[in-house]
């Protein structure tokens, strides 16, 4: 039991990682946005998974180098589909504000990257865990619809403009808005699914001297290869269009490059410990840890933002949230008990 219990116990480590990283984005002014992004991106998609890689995966360029050509390519371009996803996010947050966005995206992000291990490696999976894998995966969905709910609530409840909600539009619009957040959730989820693609590369790895949890760091090497050429290129346009290359000459710029750093430094911690759990439980890895840490860490942003005070005073709203964050446990729970089960 012990040794089925440390991949969620590691999971559960990566969801900390994975829901306080975002606090650094409150932290990006003077610089432009997408001035910012480019640090953020590069340490958390390059620099950091490098340097990690390299201390724990032996001659890493060599294992690469022998990974089979479709692994590859299949990896950095499902990556490079996740970046696309995290665009498109903050596009539909334009439409319909950050707490509906959040919700749709998470949602269909942590349910789609699971069910498509789910449909691949069916075969695989021990037929006891199937019901309590999948009863999951409705509570996770369940939850994340009443945190979402509590969210939109806060913000109405917060609106100075008569109960409208500030920053959501109405109408084709709002539609619109809610297409792009669900087509954003399902491009995010790529990103698992791309390093459930990638089994061949931690097998090498394991062959060349790493420990079998840190094979993970080669497979996510590969995956954000083509996530950082997404971000960076897309960050680069901004860049070049909005004229914003100046923004990194602005006095006071040293607390966002910090906070940027930081941000990036937490991202890829979330994702390596993530990758490490994945890498310990097998086959059903992708399916059981991808919802567990997303919907673990959307308990962990909440505390974050009750800390910090976005919760104040917000008495329905809040007691909604901690509903939600319930289910959350209850759906953790079920998946974690359904690891355990093995042929």
């Amino acid at each position: 039991m012990n040794e089925l219990m440390l991949p969620i116990l590691i999971v559960m480590l990566a969801s900390v990682f994975q829901g306080t990283f975002g606090l650094g984005m409150k932290y990006m002014k003077p610089l432009a946005w997408e001035a910012w992004w480019i640090v953020h991106a590069t340490v958390a998609m390059v620099i950091f998974p490098l340097i990690w890689g390299l201390m724990v995966v032996p001659d890493l360029f060599g294992v690469i180098a022998q990974a089979p050509a479709n692994e590859l390519l299949a990896g950095a371009f499902l990556g490079f589909l996740w970046g696309i996803g995290g665009i498109m996010f903050g596009v539909s947050v334009g439409y319909i504000g950050v707490s509906l966005t959040y919700g749709i995206a998470m949602g269909l992000c942590s349910i789609v990257g699971a069910l498509i291990p789910f449909f691949l490696r069916f075969d695989s999976i021990h037929k006891a865990s199937i019901p309590f894998i999948l009863a999951g995966l409705v509570l996770l969905a369940i939850a994340v619809y009443i945190v979402t709910v509590a969210g939109l609530r806060r913000d109405k409840q917060l609106a100075e403009d008569g109960g409208e909600i500030q920053g959501i539009k109405k109408g084709k619009a709002f539609r619109t808005g809610l297409i792009i957040a669900s087509v954003s959730g399902i491009l995010s989820s790529m990103l698992a699914v791309g390093f459930d693609n990638t089994v061949k590369i931690g097998q090498l790895a394991q062959e060349a001297g790493a420990l079998e949890r840190n094979t993970a760091l080669a497979r996510w090497v590969v995956v954000l290869a083509g996530a950082y050429l997404m971000n960076v290129g897309y960050a680069l346009v901004l860049l070049i269009k909005n004229k914003s290359f100046g923004s990194f000459k602005t006095p006071g710029i040293m607390k966002a490059l910090r906070w940027a750093i930081i941000a990036g430094l937490l991202w890829f911690a979330a994702l390596g410990t993530y990758g490490q759990g994945v890498a310990l439980m097998g086959e059903v890895g992708t399916m059981i840890c991808w919802p567990i840490m997303l919907g673990l860490s959307l308990i962990v942003s909440n505390a974050v933002a009750v800390v910090i005070g976005e919760w104040k005073g917000m008495g329905g709203p809040f007691k909604l949230m901690l509903l939600g964050t319930g289910v959350i446990i209850v759906a953790t729970v079920l998946m974690a008990y359904a690891s355990t089960l093995k042929g």
